[in-house]
């Protein structure tokens, strides 16, 4: 699978975290079952960094949601917000699951990159 990174919008510019990272630093936090209706981005456009979304850009994301597995707990920010793990929080959705195994940082790390293009991103 291709490097992955979190992205979040700031007046710094966007803000982009290398989840391999991401995952490291919280592999030690406690994991605690998190209810999907708590998950904000269930409800908002998540993936509209990338544009509009075709119908072959819907289907990868369904096989990744389908290839995903529930081993890993998802990962959030101190806000709560997803950092890693939409595609299993999606999959538990569409499975009927009313919660997910979850960490959270009780204090953000810094991003790797601010304000820095994707396309320029290390892949």
């Amino acid at each position: 699978m291709r490097k992955q990174y979190h992205f979040r919008a700031s007046p710094a510019g966007l803000l982009a975290w290398d989840v391999d990272r991401l995952v490291e630093l919280a592999k030690h936090l406690p994991r605690h079952r998190v209810p999907l209706a708590a998950i904000r981005e269930i409800d908002e456009p998540y993936w509209s960094n990338e544009g509009t979304l075709t119908c072959r850009d819907v289907v990868e994301h369904a096989r990744l949601m389908q290839d995903r597995c529930f081993d890993h707990p998802v990962i959030l920010s101190r806000d709560g917000r997803v950092m890693d793990g939409m595609h299993r929080i999606c999959k538990a959705l569409l499975l009927g699951i009313g919660d997910i195994e979850a960490v959270r940082f009780l204090e953000d790390p810094k991003p790797d990159y601010v304000g820095v293009d994707p396309d320029d991103l290390p892949y």
